[in-house]
């Protein structure tokens, strides 16, 4: 690929654009904004490809690499981080039924309150959570691309889950399906 082979480039693009755009997605919320990061780390790889030095890591990381520093460069821009509102106490524990409508609907609350609590984490919190549980990395990896030792990637993972376990926590109100029954004895 840095020897200007389009069909390695192409082949190193299909291999790794998903993870970038989930990780820049996971960190930021905004499908755009995941978009963008990623062709700018593949336009950037294509102008400075030679930067890359296969002794200080992996390509994968490099590229995490590259995509954190432009997801962090945007959310210092914009904002600390996102706020994260009770949406009327949405959390609850799932019914086991495959096929019962709320407990879809509970499945599909419930992922959605989680994704909103990882986007309210501060960004060095939030970027461990995705790296290791979402984007499915070691400590080791997850160092690499944050440049940090992996005592601090465990440490940070350890309090953003304990975060996480609070604002979620915090959530528990009434099931999706006390809910419904209670909007349609209202009717």
């Amino acid at each position: 690929m840095l020897g200007g082979c389009a069909e390695s480039f192409a082949a190193l693009y299909d291999r790794r654009q998903g993870g970038v755009y989930r990780f820049a997605l996971r960190m930021t919320g905004s499908e755009a904004f995941a978009e963008d990061v990623t062709q700018d780390v593949f336009l950037a790889l294509m102008r400075e490809g030679g930067r890359f030095d296969p002794s200080r890591g992996s390509v994968r990381s490099y590229l995490y690499g590259m995509a954190r520093h432009r997801v962090l460069r945007r959310l210092e821009r914009e904002r600390a981080h996102v706020p994260f509102e009770d949406e009327g106490g949405a959390f609850e524990e799932l019914p086991g039924a495959a096929d019962d409508p709320f407990a879809d609907l509970a499945r599909e609350e419930l992922v959605g309150l989680v994704r909103q609590a990882v986007l309210s984490l501060p960004t060095h919190f939030r970027e461990v959570i995705v790296l290791c549980h979402l984007q499915e990395m070691n400590y080791a990896e997850a160092a690499e691309v944050v440049s940090c030792p992996v005592g601090t990637v465990r440490s940070r993972l350890a309090r953003a889950r304990e975060m996480l376990t609070g604002k979620l926590r915090a959530l528990r109100g009434p099931s999706v399906g006390e809910r419904v029954i209670k909007a349609g004895q209202a009717i």
